[in-house]
């Protein structure tokens, strides 16, 4: 507001009133100033707004956007991000996409309205325009992503080595036996998908086995999986094993066999990806990748913080890799002398 002040000759106080639509104010220079506001990207600091007279000392809010607060996977992120930003002094405003872009645009543009010191986000899978994202960077907030990074603008980024996570799955479902490997994916838009699919398509090609697209299904959740795996089930060389993008689509396809009176894993071995709390919920228990959503959330908290405090400047890119590791349970045939750990 002083900025504007000076731009157009008037007190702080003019300017403050001509914002909030005071009366005293003439009609004129409020339309001025209100023109003056928007090309030049002014936005009100609520939070300071609400501190402005209070006796509390102002927090560092960090901006976190997920697509969804109540999957296990998410929510054990943003446990991590939680820790390691109460460690430090900072406090969170949690929003979710619901997966939906328009909302995400919202939520960026409110928080950006909110001055938060950072933004940490995992894009909705609908996004394919990153205009929100960039205003963010124009605005000097910094900006982390995870899990579902964004590959139009180049950020710092947290995400885990999905690619070798499914291949180790898959290299597992082989070495056990396993010949014809169904793949349930999500949209290949997704860099996760992308990374998946490529360690599923390599273990495979590298043990001299055929990546039939018969087997291959973009489904990605436990209700799609019920009405896709019988498909794949009812054919006279049916998959005698699948590896899914994540727990969800394997319990999915967990139960469609035991349905289908097939035997789990004698008749056919699942793998997921999550090792969420679901994975030891069902029977047999899901073999799975554990992706360590905590430890990824307090990584991006991290770099979030040292950008904002100036420990890593804005500019310089920081990628982070965390390792996933497959759990061994009863989905999958078991090796003499496994540890059920890989």
């Amino acid at each position: 507001m002083k900025d504007i002040a000076r731009a157009l000759g008037v007190s702080v106080a003019t300017v403050s009133r001509a914002l909030k639509d005071s009366p005293r104010i003439s009609e004129e220079r409020r339309a001025l100033i209100k023109a003056y506001a928007r090309e030049h990207h002014f936005s009100p600091n609520a939070i300071a707004e609400s501190l402005r007279h209070s006796k509390i000392h102002p927090v560092h809010i960090i901006g976190v956007i997920m697509p969804q607060i109540n999957h296990f996977y998410f929510s054990s992120i943003l446990g991590g991000i939680e820790e390691e930003a109460s460690a430090r002094g900072y406090r969170l405003m949690v929003a979710q996409s619901g997966e939906q872009y328009e909302h995400e645009v919202e939520i960026c543009r409110a928080f950006s309205e909110s001055k938060v010191c950072g933004v940490i986000v995992s894009q909705a899978k609908d996004t394919l325009q990153y205009d929100h994202f960039r205003q963010l960077i124009d605005h000097g907030i910094p900006l982390v992503f995870f899990d579902r990074i964004c590959t139009g603008i180049n950020t710092s980024r947290v995400v885990v080595d999905d690619y070798m996570g499914a291949m180790t799955a898959v290299n597992y479902l082989i070495e056990t036996g396993c010949r014809r490997i169904a793949f349930f994916g999500s949209s290949m838009k997704l860099e996760i998908s992308k990374n998946r699919y490529n360690g599923y398509h390599d273990a495979l090609t590298r043990h001299g086995l055929t990546v039939d697209d018969r087997y291959i299904r973009f489904c990605d959740n436990r209700a799609d999986a019920e009405v896709v795996a019988p498909e794949l089930l009812k054919m006279a060389d049916r998959p005698d094993a699948f590896f899914a993008v994540n727990d969800d689509t394997a319990i999915g396809i967990l139960y469609t066999a035991k349905r289908m009176g097939l035997r789990v894993p004698e008749d056919v071995s699942i793998c997921g990806f999550t090792n969420g709390e679901r994975a030891i919920a069902c029977d047999p228990m899901l073999t799975t990748v554990e992706q360590r959503g905590n430890k990824v959330g307090r990584e991006a908290a991290s770099i979030l913080i040292a950008q904002s405090e100036g420990d890593i400047p804005l500019g310089k890119v920081e990628k982070r890799v965390v390792r996933t590791r497959l759990i061994v349970r009863g989905t999958t045939r078991v090796l003499p002398g496994d540890n059920k750990t890989k």
